[in-house]
């Protein structure tokens, strides 16, 4: 079953024969999945190793000094961990040194051969390219919807990212599945109400709402409210920053309870709390949670913008 997905990792990361290929795994990773990743790895001709530490606590918790340090000295990194380690500076400085990294969090053997990782990822890419243009020199975005969300995130000098999975180039980073386009905002101010799935929490029975004053959340309310805050009050006012404003564009991609997969759900958008350095932001948090939000009414400079 993991095959198919493992080669599938492999065609969008470009990898070729004689490459160093790192599996970062912890003990609570599927085995299936670590070794369908190294069977594909090694059927290219790849020197390939994996390396399995403790699970983290939290997405972006910094990891072992020593398997951040053979991240910087591979070609490619493959992290099907239990946590994200897309927001940690082990991985900034892995892609600094020129290693191409796919994160995938919390992936599961049946994501791995269905949904979003079956996604055609040139036609993502395509579809990534031409909103980005659209989307580059907007100075302000408001989001509405019908649960109560109104924020509205101001993006002067802000710069938009693609999360595509094709992975390629020296450096570069993805997560699979893929498909979104985010961004570290300026500014933000209003509410949100996270009526889909939130890290940590899965899939939503009842939504979360968050009022945001200056780029901070300043109250949050809801069933799982007092767990949510106890959370961020652990790591400090810094796991409260509006990290990320993110839109996703997998058609195959479906709400399953793992952010993973979740946030890329086209027709969705995701709002993050946290560590932002890792794409242009000025935060660094050590925590990075994501909350999707259904069916949102998205108004580009005041006018209404249809994705």
């Amino acid at each position: 079953m993991t095959s198919q997905g493992a080669n599938k990792v492999m065609e969008c990361y470009g990898v070729k024969s004689k490459e160093k290929v790192l599996i970062v795994v912890d003990t609570s990773t599927p085995p299936a999945i670590g070794k369908s990743l190294f069977e594909a790895a090694k059927n290219l001709g790849c020197e390939v190793i994996i390396m399995k530490m403790l699970p983290r606590t939290r997405h972006g918790e910094e990891i072992p000094l020593p398997v951040a340090e053979a991240m910087k000295n591979s070609d490619v990194v493959i992290a099907p961990t239990t946590f994200s380690l897309t927001h940690t500076q082990a991985r900034i400085n892995a892609c600094k040194a020129g290693t191409r990294v796919a994160s995938m969090p919390g992936i599961t053997e049946q994501m791995m051969a269905s949904g979003g990782m079956t996604a055609d990822y040139n036609k993502i890419n395509e579809t990534a390219i031409s909103l980005n243009k659209k989307l580059k020199n907007a100075e302000k975005i408001k989001v509405i919807t019908d649960s109560g969300t109104d924020i509205t995130f101001d993006l002067e000098g802000c710069q938009w990212h693609m999360d595509t999975g094709i992975c390629h180039d020296s450096g570069c980073s993805s997560n699979l599945p893929a498909g979104e386009l985010y961004i570290a905002p300026k500014d933000a101010n209003g509410v949100f109400v996270v009526d889909g799935s939130m890290s940590g929490f899965g899939i939503l029975d009842s939504p979360l709402e968050f009022k945001v004053k200056n780029r901070y959340v300043t109250d949050i309310k809801g069933n799982n409210a007092k767990k949510l805050s106890s959370i961020l009050d652990k790591v400090g006012k810094k796991a409260r920053n509006i990290a990320e404003f993110g839109i996703g564009l997998n058609p195959k991609a479906k709400l399953i309870g793992n952010v993973l997969e979740d946030e890329k759900v086209r027709g969705t958008v995701h709002i993050a709390l946290g560590d932002n350095s890792t794409f242009g932001g000025d935060v660094i948090a050590g925590i990075h949670l994501d909350g999707i939000i259904r069916e949102p009414e998205l108004f580009l400079d005041g006018k209404r913008f249809i994705l």
